[in-house]
């Protein structure tokens, strides 16, 4: 039986509505509860109140909604799911209410494309039901990071499996106390060609060999449970390798693409928000006899920030639907622009709301501050935007001289 039943009138413009009604009814009057709760909780403690949002997806039909698959979620395409992710992105906790936030969401979309049977059972079961919560580990704190052939972690043969040792940092989901696994990446083959070099494997968590070295705040914010996680000699047994040796780059873009779309969906989300508050604020306060809305900078600033986010949201779209067309691979120019253009147009966005906000922008009495850690973030997350520009440059060179 499918983990979620969307109900027989589950339509993308049917789900699209009734998450409207969720995140109005639930998720952002439990913003204020959240934050009160995980103030009085320790780093890693989920707020009570989340487990509650969660019940409610489940219970309205709004579960796992990312997946593509109908066993273990709705099976919408990507082109089906942005303006879903989109209107999660307006809340910091509307991703996670649904089960579709990073990276338990992508961990579990490359389970369901690669895992096999057994390990879609015992790790992808677990997450998909929303009784725990995953990592991954990819980034290193002693290597650039940014060219993943620079990827150092081994990944060693052993008479019953893997060994794994190194040391990642911003593994997202790691500092949450739910954690159960982390999908590692790392060299499995040194001798190989670059892009065959690297493998990924499963690695349970509560071993005594995987060490929380630190916990990683985003300008500040406790953002993503990051963290830096050492893997001391970590062995597992050859059924937690995924894929074939060698396949980790291959693996890595049946994850990144998903990942940037639902992404950069979120920050178009959040960019709408950071739109409304700019707007309130600004009918609301006068300086100089005259509200800020009748000044003809603030009213550029709105203009200038609608145009913003339509191209934003109409370049995602566009890129979803090339993935759903022609996969990962072949939209990789398609993501590469909006990986580029859509955390810019919303930092942008939030940063014009913050203005207008002056010192209450930058305090913690509106999330714009927040917002704009996120978004700033991902400037680097997921590539850096120089790759991004130096591969759709490439691309573009070649395209003119006729290759």
């Amino acid at each position: 039986m499918p983990i979620t039943d969307p109900g027989p009138s589950a339509s993308p413009a049917d789900l699209l509505d009734r998450l409207g009604a969720f995140m109005a009814d639930s998720v952002y009057p439990a913003e204020s509860v959240h934050e009160a709760q995980a103030a009085e909780l320790a780093v890693g403690r989920t707020p009570p109140v989340m487990s509650e949002l969660r019940a409610e997806a489940r219970r309205r039909g709004l579960w796992n909604l990312c997946l593509s698959d109908h066993e273990w979620g709705v099976g919408l395409s990507n082109e089906a799911y942005a303006p879903l992710a989109e209107l999660t992105g307006r809340s910091a906790l509307g991703a996670d209410a649904i089960n579709g936030n990073g990276p338990d969401s992508v961990n579990m979309e490359t389970l369901v494309q690669v895992g096999t049977p057994e390990q879609q059972e015992q790790w992808l079961r677990p997450l998909a039901e929303g009784y725990a919560r995953s990592c991954f580990g990819m980034t290193e704190p002693d290597v650039a990071s940014s060219d993943a052939t620079n990827i150092a972690t081994r990944i060693e043969r052993t008479s019953s499996g893997y060994r794994i040792t190194g040391r990642k940092w911003w593994t997202s989901g790691a500092a949450r106390d739910d954690c159960r696994f982390a999908i590692v990446m790392g060299v499995s083959d040194p001798e190989a060609s670059p892009y065959r070099r690297h493998s990924m494997v499963i690695v349970p968590f509560d071993s005594p060999e995987v060490r929380l070295v630190r916990r990683l705040s985003v300008f500040g914010y406790e953002d993503g449970a990051h963290a830096e996680v050492a893997f001391d000699g970590v062995e597992v047994p050859e059924a937690n390798l995924l894929g074939q040796e060698g396949d980790g780059f291959a693996i890595a873009q049946i994850r990144l693409g998903p990942a940037r779309i639902q992404h950069c969906m979120r920050l178009v989300g959040m960019a709408e928000r950071a739109l409304s508050l700019l707007c309130a604020r600004a009918g609301q306060r006068s300086t100089f006899g005259q509200k800020l809305s009748e000044r003809g900078v603030i009213q550029d600033w709105i203009a200038e920030s609608r145009i913003a986010i339509e191209a934003a949201r109409l370049l995602v779209l566009h890129a979803a639907a090339a993935v759903d067309r022609v996969g990962t691979r072949g939209a990789r120019d398609e993501i590469g622009i909006i990986k580029v253009v859509v955390p810019r147009t919303a930092a942008e966005v939030i940063d014009r709301a913050i203005q207008v906000y002056g010192g209450a922008g930058v305090s913690a009495d509106t999330p714009l501050a927040a917002m704009y850690a996120r978004a700033r973030g991902l400037q680097i997350a997921d590539g850096p935007d120089e790759v991004h520009k130096m591969v759709i440059a490439r691309t573009e060179l070649r395209r003119q001289a006729g290759g």
